[in-house]
Protein backbone atom coordinates (compact mmCIF):
# COMPACT_ATOMS: atom_id res chain seq x y z
CA UNK A 1 0.00 0.00 0.00
CA UNK A 2 1.29 3.70 -0.69
CA UNK A 3 2.45 5.66 1.71
CA UNK A 4 0.87 8.76 -0.17
CA UNK A 5 -1.99 9.03 -1.61
CA UNK A 6 -2.31 8.49 -6.16
CA UNK A 7 -4.87 11.05 -6.33
CA UNK A 8 -3.26 14.01 -5.97
CA UNK A 9 -4.54 17.53 -6.74
CA UNK A 10 -5.06 17.18 -10.59
CA UNK A 11 -2.91 20.06 -11.70
CA UNK A 12 -1.73 20.97 -15.59
CA UNK A 13 1.47 18.94 -14.70
CA UNK A 14 -0.20 15.98 -13.72
CA UNK A 15 -2.85 15.93 -16.85
CA UNK A 16 -0.01 16.05 -18.51
CA UNK A 17 2.10 13.57 -17.04
CA UNK A 18 -1.19 11.11 -17.46
CA UNK A 19 -2.01 11.61 -20.63
CA UNK A 20 2.09 11.30 -21.56
CA UNK A 21 1.80 8.18 -19.03
CA UNK A 22 -1.35 6.48 -20.74
CA UNK A 23 0.30 7.12 -24.38
CA UNK A 24 3.88 5.60 -23.33
CA UNK A 25 3.42 2.70 -21.46
CA UNK A 26 -1.00 2.08 -21.24
CA UNK A 27 -2.00 3.75 -18.11
CA UNK A 28 -0.95 6.15 -15.49
CA UNK A 29 2.32 5.28 -13.42
CA UNK A 30 2.19 5.24 -9.87
CA UNK A 31 5.14 6.95 -9.45
CA UNK A 32 4.08 9.58 -11.25
CA UNK A 33 1.15 10.11 -9.00
CA UNK A 34 2.57 9.98 -5.97
CA UNK A 35 5.22 12.99 -7.08
CA UNK A 36 1.88 14.61 -8.25
CA UNK A 37 1.73 16.03 -4.88
CA UNK A 38 4.51 18.44 -5.97
CA UNK A 39 4.16 19.37 -9.32
CA UNK A 40 8.31 21.32 -9.27
CA UNK A 41 9.23 17.73 -8.37
CA UNK A 42 7.13 15.94 -10.69
CA UNK A 43 7.95 17.97 -14.11
CA UNK A 44 11.80 17.62 -12.87
CA UNK A 45 11.50 14.05 -12.80
CA UNK A 46 10.21 14.04 -16.20
CA UNK A 47 12.48 15.64 -17.75
CA UNK A 48 15.13 14.34 -15.72
CA UNK A 49 13.96 10.79 -17.13
CA UNK A 50 13.42 11.69 -20.57
CA UNK A 51 17.05 13.07 -20.64
CA UNK A 52 18.44 10.00 -19.73
CA UNK A 53 16.37 8.17 -22.17
CA UNK A 54 18.52 9.44 -24.88
CA UNK A 55 22.09 7.85 -23.34
CA UNK A 56 22.38 5.22 -26.38
CA UNK A 57 25.92 4.01 -25.77
CA UNK A 58 24.85 0.94 -23.78
CA UNK A 59 23.52 -1.64 -25.29
CA UNK A 60 19.30 -0.96 -24.00
CA UNK A 61 18.97 -4.89 -22.75
CA UNK A 62 22.24 -4.52 -21.01
CA UNK A 63 20.86 -1.75 -19.18
CA UNK A 64 17.75 -2.98 -18.69
CA UNK A 65 19.40 -6.12 -16.84
CA UNK A 66 21.69 -3.20 -15.02
CA UNK A 67 18.02 -1.71 -13.87
CA UNK A 68 16.38 -4.98 -13.01
CA UNK A 69 19.28 -5.64 -10.46
CA UNK A 70 19.59 -2.88 -9.07
CA UNK A 71 15.81 -2.49 -8.31
CA UNK A 72 15.63 -6.16 -7.23
CA UNK A 73 18.93 -5.50 -4.68
CA UNK A 74 17.27 -2.27 -3.41
CA UNK A 75 13.59 -4.95 -3.25
CA UNK A 76 11.72 -2.41 -5.47
CA UNK A 77 8.67 -4.47 -6.45
CA UNK A 78 7.56 -1.74 -8.77
CA UNK A 79 10.75 -1.09 -10.37
CA UNK A 80 11.09 -5.04 -10.88
CA UNK A 81 7.68 -5.85 -12.23
CA UNK A 82 8.18 -2.15 -14.32
CA UNK A 83 11.29 -4.00 -15.49
CA UNK A 84 9.46 -6.77 -16.88
CA UNK A 85 7.18 -4.91 -19.39
CA UNK A 86 10.55 -2.95 -20.59
CA UNK A 87 11.40 -6.22 -21.41
CA UNK A 88 9.04 -7.00 -23.55
CA UNK A 89 9.20 -4.28 -25.65
CA UNK A 90 12.57 -4.56 -25.98
CA UNK A 91 12.49 -8.09 -26.85
CA UNK A 92 14.38 -9.43 -24.24
CA UNK A 93 13.37 -12.99 -23.75
CA UNK A 94 10.77 -12.99 -20.47
CA UNK A 95 11.75 -15.95 -18.65
CA UNK A 96 15.84 -14.13 -18.60
CA UNK A 97 13.60 -11.10 -17.54
CA UNK A 98 11.99 -13.47 -14.54
CA UNK A 99 15.40 -14.42 -13.72
CA UNK A 100 17.16 -11.60 -12.97
CA UNK A 101 16.05 -11.85 -9.23
CA UNK A 102 17.90 -15.23 -8.41
CA UNK A 103 20.11 -14.95 -11.61
CA UNK A 104 23.23 -16.93 -9.72
CA UNK A 105 20.97 -19.86 -9.93
CA UNK A 106 20.52 -19.64 -13.72
CA UNK A 107 24.01 -18.09 -14.51
CA UNK A 108 23.60 -20.47 -17.54
CA UNK A 109 20.46 -17.91 -18.74
CA UNK A 110 23.14 -14.96 -19.24
CA UNK A 111 26.09 -14.49 -21.34
CA UNK A 112 29.59 -13.58 -19.58
CA UNK A 113 28.79 -9.91 -20.33
CA UNK A 114 25.04 -10.04 -18.58
CA UNK A 115 26.43 -11.94 -15.58
CA UNK A 116 29.46 -9.12 -14.93
CA UNK A 117 26.71 -6.33 -15.83
CA UNK A 118 24.37 -7.85 -13.22
CA UNK A 119 27.36 -8.35 -10.81
CA UNK A 120 28.32 -4.76 -11.55
CA UNK A 121 24.86 -3.38 -11.00
CA UNK A 122 24.34 -5.44 -7.56
CA UNK A 123 27.97 -3.83 -5.95
CA UNK A 124 27.02 -0.89 -7.10
CA UNK A 125 23.97 -0.54 -5.24
CA UNK A 126 25.37 -2.30 -2.35
CA UNK A 127 25.76 -0.15 0.84
CA UNK A 128 28.33 1.05 0.98
CA UNK A 129 29.44 0.02 -3.00
CA UNK A 130 31.51 -2.84 -3.17
CA UNK A 131 32.12 -2.35 -6.66
CA UNK A 132 35.86 -3.68 -7.18
CA UNK A 133 38.66 -2.66 -9.32
CA UNK A 134 38.99 -5.64 -11.11
CA UNK A 135 34.73 -5.82 -11.99
CA UNK A 136 35.12 -2.33 -13.05
CA UNK A 137 38.12 -3.14 -15.57
CA UNK A 138 36.74 -5.86 -16.77
CA UNK A 139 33.74 -4.16 -17.76
CA UNK A 140 35.44 -1.13 -18.50
CA UNK A 141 37.52 -3.45 -21.06
CA UNK A 142 34.18 -4.95 -23.10
CA UNK A 143 32.43 -1.91 -23.44
CA UNK A 144 34.28 0.62 -23.74
CA UNK A 145 34.74 3.85 -21.43
CA UNK A 146 31.55 5.55 -23.21
CA UNK A 147 29.03 2.66 -22.20
CA UNK A 148 30.85 1.74 -19.08
CA UNK A 149 30.17 5.70 -17.94
CA UNK A 150 26.46 5.42 -19.11
CA UNK A 151 26.50 2.15 -17.15
CA UNK A 152 27.33 3.15 -14.27
CA UNK A 153 25.05 5.76 -14.21
CA UNK A 154 21.80 3.80 -15.26
CA UNK A 155 22.57 2.07 -12.09
CA UNK A 156 22.72 5.14 -10.26
CA UNK A 157 19.41 6.36 -11.85
CA UNK A 158 17.68 3.30 -10.95
CA UNK A 159 18.94 3.98 -7.35
CA UNK A 160 17.06 6.91 -7.17
CA UNK A 161 13.97 5.39 -8.52
CA UNK A 162 13.83 2.16 -6.75
CA UNK A 163 14.59 4.25 -2.99
CA UNK A 164 12.23 6.65 -4.36
CA UNK A 165 9.52 4.26 -4.82
CA UNK A 166 10.23 1.74 -2.06
CA UNK A 167 10.28 4.46 0.30
CA UNK A 168 6.92 5.42 -0.82
CA UNK A 169 5.24 2.08 -0.40
CA UNK A 170 4.46 1.61 -4.21
CA UNK A 171 4.14 -1.72 -5.03
CA UNK A 172 3.51 -4.05 -8.10
CA UNK A 173 1.29 -2.16 -10.55
CA UNK A 174 0.19 -4.94 -12.91
CA UNK A 175 2.87 -4.85 -15.68
CA UNK A 176 4.05 -8.25 -15.27
CA UNK A 177 1.00 -9.90 -15.55
CA UNK A 178 0.61 -8.02 -18.38
CA UNK A 179 3.47 -9.62 -20.14
CA UNK A 180 2.98 -13.29 -18.48
CA UNK A 181 5.54 -13.34 -16.42
CA UNK A 182 5.09 -16.83 -14.40
CA UNK A 183 4.74 -16.32 -10.79
CA UNK A 184 8.72 -17.42 -10.04
CA UNK A 185 9.26 -14.93 -6.92
CA UNK A 186 5.99 -13.27 -6.06
CA UNK A 187 5.30 -12.74 -2.74
CA UNK A 188 1.86 -13.83 -1.36
CA UNK A 189 0.37 -10.47 -2.26
CA UNK A 190 1.17 -11.16 -6.03
CA UNK A 191 3.62 -8.43 -5.82
CA UNK A 192 7.49 -9.48 -7.73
Amino acid sequence: MARISLTPRRTLTLRLAEWYSRRAYGEVLQPALALGHHPKVLRSYFSFESKVARWTALDPKLKLLAEMASAVTIGCSWCVDFGHWHADQLGLPLEKAAKVPDWRAHEESFTELERLVLEYAEAMTATPPAVTDELAESLRRRLGDTAFVELTAMVAVENLRSRLNSAMGLRSQGFSDACAIPPGRRTADGAV
